[in-house]
């Protein structure tokens, strides 16, 4: 039974903790899949790579607008597919490679295999022919998350697609049904409907995207109800394959429908691996959603024991992931002077179309918590880029407090939201005023920037 001074469970983020400093401790580290994690090889990067390819392919949908007439006169899947994976697929080898073979992880044991404890700071590894069992100091759990199915019957037996398999499927459905309302639906839809492909949104709510402000999700929901069969408020109860297609059984306001496609996502969300690890028999506790519970310096109920990224976060970011990492790297160093994560201001972005972008507080969170605050909008038709852009519908929206003027949320629902709400995220993040963000700085004129100095200048502050 090896014993090890660290044991790192997961390559996504957690595969960043090792460099030199750790050169004096016998480390392992344990992947049941592929390196990398979800973030580069099922997550983030690939959909943001189809993302882009769809923009361009949509823009003849909007041209006409500006007077200019454009077709699309193609989408070759295959080849946009294998563009995608050829560079991302090579990046994943590269790093087993590295862990392997390079002199700098003389040190490091990797253990391609599922890991699961089997006592106190013992972990079984299940590998190819065999299993070893690896006891260590010090536990990093950074094993992530993956897809949830929801039990409906028949759904096995047709066959179905998540997030993890549905960017490598071999030609484009003609009819593509998405069970499912969040990001991952709303993305998945622009990309499939830009490309042609006829798209069914299934929510068991009355919107989509309901973790947005509301102001945001009332407006996603309309403008995606223009682009593709949205049904909202539809409870599925069977799916069943036909000689034309899968069939979605579904209760409505109507009463009883139906929705069929060539092709079925599920996207209803993901969860943590905590239970596929069994971190119960090691002692680690869990929050009710399965989350490993950590505390402020990433450490769990376990001495030694630290967790990160989506198996303990439910912001579940890789950019959330990374800056635990940091974290959880300097406590392993210098655990007699931890630091501590900030958790503060997260902000998130849905690249579907429009993107939507936020940050803090939406206005339903703040009046259930009887946070003093005032909001206003910004429309992208009210700045002059808006004009060239002939956009009549994206908006920015902000709330603060009233008193002070401290930004407490900002959602923005546009082109190029994720990149204009930055400047908002640092504000709120070092202390900056509305008033002073405003008026403190030039605004580039007329760039789409405007739009976020409009706003702030909009709010009905006190002072």
């Amino acid at each position: 039974m090896p014993h090890y001074d660290l044991v790192i469970i997961g390559t996504g983020s957690g595969n960043s903790i090792l460099d030199q400093r750790f050169a004096d401790r016998k480390v392992a580290i344990v992947e049941k899949g592929v390196f990398g994690g979800t973030c580069l090889n099922v997550g983030c990067i690939p959909t943001k790579m189809f993302v882009h390819t769809a923009d361009v392919a949509a823009t003849p949908a909007t041209s006409a607008r500006l007077g200019v007439d454009e077709t699309l006169d193609g989408v070759r899947w295959r080849e946009i597919r294998d563009r995608i994976f050829g560079r991302i697929d090579p990046i994943a080898a590269g790093g087993r490679e590295y862990r392997l073979e390079h002199a700098d992880n003389a040190n490091v044991t990797v253990y391609e295999g599922e890991g699961r404890f089997t006592g106190h700071k013992e972990l079984t590894v299940r590998l190819p022919d065999d299993s070893e069992t690896l006891t260590a100091d010090e536990f990093v759990l950074a094993a992530g998350g993956r897809a949830v199915v929801p039990d409906i019957p028949g759904l096995d037996e047709v066959g179905y697609h998540t997030s993890d398999t549905v960017m490598r499927i071999d030609e484009l459905p003609s009819r593509l049904v998405i069970l499912g309302s969040g990001f991952i639906a709303a993305e998945f839809a622009h990309v499939f409907a830009s490309f042609g492909v006829e798209v069914t949104m299934i929510a068991r709510s009355g919107a989509l995207l309901r973790v947005e402000d509301d102001d945001i999700s009332r407006r996603y929901t309309e403008l995606a109800a223009e682009r593709f069969d949205v049904r909202l408020n539809r409870k599925t109860t069977r799916a069943r394959r036909t000689a034309t297609g899968i069939v979605l059984e579904m209760e409505g306001p109507g009463g009883a429908e139906t929705a069929e496609g060539d092709l079925l996502l599920v996207a209803t969300g993901r969860r943590p691996n905590s239970d596929l690890l069994d971190v119960a028999k090691t002692g680690v506790t869990t929050l009710p959603t399965g989350h490993v519970a950590v505390d402020e310096h990433q450490r769990t109920s376990v001495p030694g024991i630290y967790a990160l990224g989506d198996i303990s976060s439910p912001h579940e970011l890789k950019h959330v992931a990374n800056h635990e990492a940091r974290v959880v790297q300097h406590n392993l160093l210098h655990p007699d002077d931890p630091i501590v994560a900030d958790h503060r201001f997260i902000p998130h972005a849905v690249f579907t179309s429009p993107q939507i972008a936020s940050v803090g507080l939406t206005e339903q969170d703040a009046a259930a918590r009887g946070v003093p605050y005032v909001t206003a909008t910004q429309d992208y038709a009210g700045i002059a880029y808006g004009w060239a852009m002939e956009d009549t519908t994206s908006f920015a929206k902000l709330l603060a407090d009233p008193s002070t003027g401290q930004l407490i949320g900002a959602h923005i629902i546009g082109p190029q939201a994720p990149t204009l709400i930055q400047p908002l995220v640092q504000a709120m993040s070092f202390g900056l005023d509305a008033r002073s963000m405003a008026r403190g700085q030039y605004w580039i004129h007329p760039a789409m920037p405007e739009l976020i100095e409009n706003a702030l200048l909009n709010l009905p502050l006190d002072a």
